[in-house]
């Protein structure tokens, strides 16, 4: 009798949290693009407005939000180009968890400098 306690294939295993992961940073990246084109597209409307709305971006929380949103998109790109590796590469499917970790070591690689930098305004003025 086969073990019933393991469940799924990708319970829990780094395949089903990199497929999560790609989820989520597809869905925050969709709402920003969203909420940029809306708040773009005021300058139209108003120039005072847009302007009023950009003054309010201006602050320590949004460029922590940005922190993430930047986070989000390079983790993004990095797995889209795993997962296409895995779509199209014969040995793809059987190299996927040192495509993933290979996906995590670009993410640290290019965040970093991003970090640093990024947090220096945001916190340095």
């Amino acid at each position: 009798m086969a073990n019933s306690s393991r469940g799924t294939l990708y319970r829990g295993q780094y395949g089903m949290w990199s497929w999560v992961a790609h989820r989520i940073t597809g869905v925050a990246i969709f709402f920003f693009l969203l909420v940029h084109v809306l708040d773009t597209a005021l300058v139209r409307v108003s120039p005072e407005a847009y302007n009023a709305v950009i003054a309010t971006y201006k602050n320590p929380v949004m460029g922590l939000g940005e922190t993430g949103l930047v986070a989000a998109i390079v983790y993004h790109a990095f797995n889209g180009l795993r997962i296409i590796l895995i779509d199209f590469w014969k040995g793809g499917t059987k190299h996927q968890k040192g495509l993933l970790w290979g996906v995590l070591a670009l993410w640290v690689v290019v965040m970093i400098p991003f970090l640093v930098r990024h947090l220096s305004i945001v916190f340095g003025g």
